[in-house]
């Protein structure tokens, strides 16, 4: 079931502020630091608001199966729905884990996750 806007605006906002509290408690331990500790503590904050906020949004999208399943790219027969399984995605900002439904050829055992 696709979750509405308030849940995954509310599960981002949670991410955020854990990830301020976090800079600011290093700032208030940090003993006089320079612009590029800053600027460091700043952008991995941002890299990991921007990764949380990445899994909110793809896991808010509707999770249904496909209409038919897929076709085995190996042998051509068709693939069986094993469930959902982690998956690990490299995305510009950052490598991201997410539930997704993986499929199975049950002749030659190849396994893909769908697109979408």
């Amino acid at each position: 079931m696709k979750r509405t806007r308030a849940q995954i605006k509310a599960e981002i906002m949670k991410r955020f502020e854990a990830e301020v509290d976090q800079l600011l408690n290093w700032q208030e331990k940090a003993n006089q630091p320079n612009l590029t500790q800053f600027e460091d503590e700043v952008l991995t904050a941002r890299k990991e608001i921007s990764i949380e906020m990445m899994k909110a949004m793809l896991q808010g999208e509707a999770t249904g199966t496909p209409i038919e399943a897929p076709v085995c790219p190996k042998c051509g027969k068709a693939m069986e729905d094993k469930g959902k399984r982690r998956q690990v995605i490299e995305t510009r900002v950052g490598t991201i884990q997410i539930e997704r439904t993986y499929y199975a050829c049950p002749d030659c055992g190849e396994g893909i996750f769908p697109p979408g």
